[in-house]
């Protein structure tokens, strides 16, 4: 990638208000980028009938330099709007908290990336629930990063001494030895880690009975400890994002959407991005240093010239990556019209990967995944992160494919009508499953069930 290229990867990357720090910077840091407020209000509207002209259809991610418009003499107003009362926060995020500890950490560049996508492949848990292969595959798909799990390993551990402890287990058994090891400084808890680490399958199935023989220890003794375990934090995330205040009512939106009838109006969210453009002082001092011709004007010359391209650069980037965030919420729209329209009914999100919108857009999956990554979208009845519209599908008995968060709500929906005096099995969930069309085996069912942290049916039993 050119720098210019990778300027605009490093801008698609930021959040809104990351965004706005970072033009304010740039202007600040060169005098021929000149910066004023504006209250222009442009909006991108998507309707039912928009044919895919519109979507940017080559396969490159960021053209060269040269093929770069002048935009109007370099004079930009973003696309800008912001729905009634948007409100924000000045508490900083789950995982910029996060951030700013792998911040303190001394990394390499390889390093710091890998940091960085473990982090946000926490769920809400705080957890890293993804195998590390597959990131690999991820790393090296999206950032080019030749990495292997041994890599991945070392910068987890890492991860894991930050606070809250426990923050980036990758099962709740590892939360809770992390947890356990951090309270080495107070107190004993050996034994504690021994029930944890080698008894985790009676402990987490409630046989306490069966414990004390097994440690040589006392029933008191042996109660003690299993107490101390109950009372640590099986979801870090949650305590963290709770600490920092984080909500979806206090994150800045990066689109707002509205919905009328069949008409989707998606509006990028720059209200307070201040235009930019080119000085024209700079511009004149340097047609009058380059008829002056001297050796010293030659060198003033090369300066300004610098600032001046610098400042095309950037107002270029500033651009790309307001079309690059449009064309891909309305890729997304377009895609889950039928989610939009219906109200947020997610029944009617269809299955959608990365994959889908870069072929859609014409971006390559890497845009695609740096967009999705950090970005909201305000919508009529909440804000949701881009990520919620992407999920993997499951094939019906009749061959058609649905969203794996239908099967989600449908799994839900089994256990919390069941019997909790006769909780339903992993085999009875697949039967009752399967007469609803989704085909799977126990075992699948299973690893549904634990994604939704349903305890087995014997846990449920009341």
């Amino acid at each position: 990638m050119s720098p210019q290229q990778v300027l605009v990867a490093r801008l698609l990357e930021l959040t809104t208000l990351e965004f706005e720090d970072r033009v304010r910077s740039e202007a600040m840091d060169n005098p021929a980028l000149e910066q004023q407020e504006t209250d222009i209000v442009n909006v991108e509207q998507l309707s039912g009938s928009q044919d895919d002209s519109s979507m940017v259809n080559s396969a490159d991610d960021y053209r060269a330099e040269d093929d770069i418009p002048d935009y109007n003499g370099w004079d930009y107003r973003p696309h800008s709007g912001v729905a009634d009362e948007i409100p924000t926060s000045s508490d900083v995020s789950f995982g910029e908290t996060l951030m700013e500890q792998l911040g303190e950490l001394s990394l390499n560049e390889t390093e710091r990336i890998v940091g960085e996508y473990l982090i946000g492949s926490l769920d809400e848990d705080g957890l890293l629930r993804k195998p590390l292969s597959e990131i690999v595959d991820e790393l090296a798909i999206y950032y080019g990063a030749d990495v292997e799990e041994c890599d991945l390993e070392r910068v987890l551990k890492m991860i894991q001494t930050f606070d809250p402890p426990g923050i980036g287990a990758r099962t709740l058994q590892e939360c809770l030895l992390l947890q356990l090891q951090r309270n080495d400084g107070n107190r004993d808890m050996s034994l504690q880690k021994r029930i944890v680490n080698d008894y985790y399958t009676l402990f987490s199935k409630k046989h306490w009975d069966v414990l004390p023989a097994k440690l040589g220890v006392s029933d008191e003794v042996c109660r003690e400890a299993i107490n101390d375990i109950v009372r640590l934090n099986p979801r870090p995330g949650v305590a963290l994002a709770e600490s920092v205040g984080l909500s979806r009512q206090q994150i800045m939106p990066d689109f707002n959407i509205e919905v009328h009838g069949e008409q989707i109006v998606v509006v990028l969210n720059n209200m307070y991005v201040p235009e930019l453009r080119v000085s024209s002082d700079y511009q004149e001092m340097l047609e009058e240093q380059v008829k002056s011709g001297t050796a010293e004007s030659k060198a003033a010359a090369q300066f300004l010239k610098q600032k001046i391209d610098a400042a095309k650069g950037f107002i270029s980037a500033v651009k790309q990556r307001e079309q690059t965030l449009l064309d891909t919420m309305n890729a997304i729209v377009q895609y889950q019209k039928s989610f939009f329209v219906g109200g947020g009914d997610e029944s009617l999100l269809k299955p959608m990967i990365l994959d889908d919108i870069a072929k859609q857009t014409g971006y390559d999956i890497s845009t695609i995944s740096r967009v999705s990554n950090s970005k909201y979208v305000q919508l009529p009845w909440g804000i949701f992160p881009l990520k919620f519209f992407f999920s993997d599908g499951v094939v019906m008995s009749d061959g058609n494919e649905k969203s794996v968060r239908e099967l989600y709500e449908c799994l839900r929906e089994l256990v919390d009508g069941e019997d909790k005096s006769n909780p339903l099995t992993d085999t009875e969930l697949m039967e009752k499953l399967q007469e609803q069309g989704f085909t799977m085996a126990r075992r699948t069912v299973a690893k549904y069930r634990e994604q939704l942290h349903i305890p087995v049916a014997r846990l449920r039993k009341e």
